[in-house]
């Protein structure tokens, strides 16, 4: 006799859009793969121009007796589309460029930076009140109120064995392996610990007890869900000891537990163990409170790092408190995404001129092989820029901060990949923030040396030393600063304790060479204060809790018995 599912009292839900993309997926906004926002390439049909000639198109291309006219009438819809958008890939026309379309910083940045460095005198003491008490809730984690044993005094005889492949970077996987302690819940399946598929991209070979605990990853869901190593010698041999010659569940994206019950349990039954590869975003955001606590016990509790990599990160956070004495041991930890690959992907221009169009166009084809030179592909980075898609250099990201009332006395660790001519772009954030660190800076080589060449372990450690930050800053979304945000929402009563600029904004700030002192630092004041007041968040329907934790994984105050 097989076991119970545990589905508890859920109701059927609706599932959210599809799949975030990671290379061939479908939903053009999401995440890139959980590294890349959406793709900023793509320029969507935002003016009345556009939209007469996309249906003059589509209902062309409906007409199988006009089809002769269809390029005709589709180079015509791109004219007149590129003269609605009034200027050119660089962001310039023949008479002014959009406030907002073009790379200015540098300009802004040399009239500001003699008013900057006459405030470098210490005086702020904006890291020991820089958020609003009075804007707080208190919320306290309550796992245990939500992850019911629905009267079990031991797990329930397991239905099978549940096998997926986490894939993407650190947070992807974190991702997968959290969905899958759910699904592994809900089916009262017996999980083997996640495989972890070499990608192309993040090119790590590390294994899960690389990264995480294994042993109290499978303590910590031991009256949850139980986790084994491996499959059992005699079950493996029935497939020809192949994981691989395991049925391979195309199940797909953000489906939900009605889903799973109805055509993933009879085949687990079957066959005595599945495999679900990919299993990235495979499970739907809404499912009945007891499948959504075991996320947050997975997420909050049982997923914690290697001891290798905590034994480091712990010396590199006390690094960062002793650096900061000067404002009492708080720091600032900012998540800067200006590597060479997110500066092609996005699409945008700065002020490298021939050489910087020569080399992004050398690395989208390397990465993304023709995906930008597609037949009608118009690429527009003053577009991009207007609507606060392109990364932000080091450069504004310094000038965001010095806005905002940090001073030079301020610690600052920046977490982040390989920069884009670090040199150059480094450079003037050195300047502003003499107190900067990074990973390279807070370890010895030799320390370091067993992480080389192993993404996830590096940005494990960059994810520590952000998460203990008095204040985080992001800067262009992707899944770290989601599963960060998320994580210290869990930590700090409830609040992010994040800056989220508005890039929008950003972008006319940094293209208004002429604006003073006084008016840059109100506008970028009262973009921390709004990030402040959208520190605490509840989790909406759609919304996913490894961001939002609230209230799915936490109680108010009161409500804690």
């Amino acid at each position: 006799m097989h076991g119970l599912s545990r589905l508890g009292n859920g109701v059927n839900s609706p599932s959210p859009p599809s799949s975030p993309r990671f290379r061939h997926a479908r939903n053009k906004n999401a995440a890139f793969g959980g590294g890349f926002p959406g793709d900023s390439c793509e320029v969507k049909l935002q003016n009345y121009a556009e939209k007469l000639g996309f249906m003059i198109v589509s209902a062309v291309y409906r007409r199988r007796g006009v089809l002769l006219f269809a390029p005709l009438l589709y180079i015509s819809g791109m004219l007149l589309y590129m003269g609605a958008l009034g200027f050119d890939a660089s962001g310039r026309s023949g008479t002014e460029a959009p406030l907002g379309s073009v790379y200015r910083s540098p300009q802004v940045f040399g009239k500001l930076w003699p008013l900057m460095e006459a405030e470098n005198n210490g005086s702020s003491n904006l890291l020991t009140n820089v958020w609003n008490p009075k804007l707080h809730q208190v919320w306290k984690p309550c796992i245990a109120h939500t992850v019911s044993q629905e009267g079990f005094t031991e797990l329930p005889k397991s239905n099978g064995y549940l096998i997926i492949e986490a894939n993407g970077g650190l947070n992807q996987q974190r991702l997968s392996i959290c969905d899958a302690v759910a699904v592994a819940g809900l089916l009262n399946a017996t999980l083997v610990i996640p495989i972890f598929h070499l990608n192309s991209v993040w090119r790590d070979s590390s294994k899960f007890r690389d990264i995480f605990d294994e042993d109290f990853f499978m303590y910590a869901l031991r009256s949850h869900v139980k986790v084994v190593r491996e499959l059992p010698e005699d079950l493996l041999l029935q497939f020809g000891n192949n994981i691989s010659s395991i049925v391979n569940l195309r199940v797909k994206a953000w489906s939900s537990p009605t889903y799973y019950l109805l055509k993933v349990l009879p085949k687990l039954k079957e066959l005595g163990a599945v495999r679900i590869a990919p299993f990235s975003n495979r499970l739907a955001h809404s499912v009945p409170p007891n499948i959504q606590g075991l996320r947050c016990l997975c997420n909050f509790e049982a997923l914690r790092f290697s001891e290798p990599i905590r034994m480091l990160a712990a010396k590199m956070v006390d690094q960062m408190v002793k650096k900061s004495s000067k404002t009492s041991g708080r720091y600032v930890s900012v998540h800067i995404r200006f590597e060479e690959d997110m500066v092609a992907f996005s699409c945008c221009t700065y002020d490298g001129g021939e050489e910087e169009k020569h080399e992004m166009d050398i690395a989208r084809e390397r990465s993304w092989r023709g995906k930008f030179r597609r037949r009608g592909r118009v690429i527009r980075p003053g577009v991009n820029r207007i609507d606060g898609k392109c990364p932000l250099t080091p450069l504004e990201v310094g000038m965001m901060l010095r806005g905002m009332g940090f001073d030079n006395y301020t610690s600052l660790y920046v977490a982040a990949g390989k920069i884009y001519k670090a040199e150059k772009y480094m450079t003037p954030l050195k300047q502003m923030f003499p107190r900067l660190e990074s990973k390279d800076t807070l370890a010895t080589t030799e320390e370091l040396a067993p992480f080389e060449g192993h993404s996830s372990r590096l940005a494990a450690l960059d994810y520590t030393v952000c998460l203990y930050s008095e204040a985080f800053v992001t800067t262009q979304g992707g899944n770290f600063p989601h599963f960060l945000v998320g994580h210290r929402r869990y930590l700090y009563g409830g609040h992010a304790k994040t800056i989220k600029p508005d890039k929008r904004k950003l972008a006319l700030l940094f293209d208004s060479p002429d604006i003073r002192w006084k008016d840059f630092k109100s506008q970028l004041q009262e973009m921390l204060r709004h990030s402040d007041t959208k520190g605490i968040e509840l989790k909406k329907p759609s919304s996913s809790l490894y961001t939002f934790p609230m209230p799915d994984c936490m109680c108010k105050h009161a409500d804690v018995n």
